[in-house]
């Protein structure tokens, strides 16, 4: 693991912001593995991460209120999904090889967790909570727009098909939640098959809704769709 003032140094440069206290920018690396591990009494960056989740939402929401006008809510709250989601975070970390600068414990580093999109994701929104600390949410802004209009120019369109990331998404802000995708039929030659797929949640006895498509995926995002539909979000 990178440490030392040249290294943060290196840091700032790749985010493209200065810290007047560098404390918030070492406190965001560190992973809760690493501060169980060290001697001292440190903390970890689950609270920057907390605060960072927060911050961003308000940005992208922000921002996409005010370029999207045209927009209805259940359209910009699939594009903020789609923005603020693991995978995109992972991707942002990746673009400032943001693994190079993590702090982990020595089982994690064994297995090569800095590399995890999880990890990386969450120092990402830490990363986040600490320009924010230091600089003001102008400063954060700053930070993460670029991330979000060079994703939103090469995925547009993707964020309006993925119906089952969306509707993961919402459902994953209560964590006991959990949904599965069952085949409930099955019809038709095999030239021209036709499939049913429930959407349940906890348990199959529990169906939010039904899909129905020419293939399996195409049936799950029908399901998801009516469901997300349900919950008040129109597509």
């Amino acid at each position: 693991m990178p440490e030392g003032i040249n290294i943060m140094e290196m840091l700032e440069e790749k985010i493209g912001y200065v810290f007047k206290n560098k404390q918030y920018l070492q406190t965001a690396l560190i992973h809760s593995s690493y501060a169980n591990e060290s001697k001292n009494k440190i903390q970890s960056n689950e609270r920057q991460e907390f605060l960072g989740d927060t911050v961003l939402g308000l940005i992208v929401s922000n921002y996409l209120f005010n370029r999207f006008p045209q927009y209805s809510e259940g359209e910009l709250t699939r594009m903020r999904s789609f923005l603020v989601c693991e995978k995109a975070l992972y991707g942002f970390a990746q673009k400032i090889n943001l693994n190079d600068y993590i702090l982990l414990g020595k089982g994690e580093r064994s297995v090569r967790g800095s590399e995890r999109p999880s990890i990386m994701a969450d120092t990402f929104e830490a990363i986040i909570a600490a320009i924010y600390l230091d600089g003001g949410i102008d400063s954060a802004t700053q930070f993460v727009l670029p991330f979000v209009e060079e994703m939103l120019k090469n995925n547009k369109n993707a964020m309006f098909e993925d119906y089952k990331t969306i509707l993961q998404e919402v459902i994953q802000q209560n964590p006991e939640e959990h949904l599965e995708y069952i085949l409930a039929k099955e019809s038709g030659p095999d030239h021209n098959k036709k499939f049913t797929i429930n959407v349940c949640l906890n348990t199959k006895s529990v169906v939010l809704g039904s899909g129905t498509g020419k293939s399996k995926k195409e049936a799950e995002q029908q399901a998801a769709k009516k469901v997300l539909e349900l919950m008040g979000y129109h597509y």
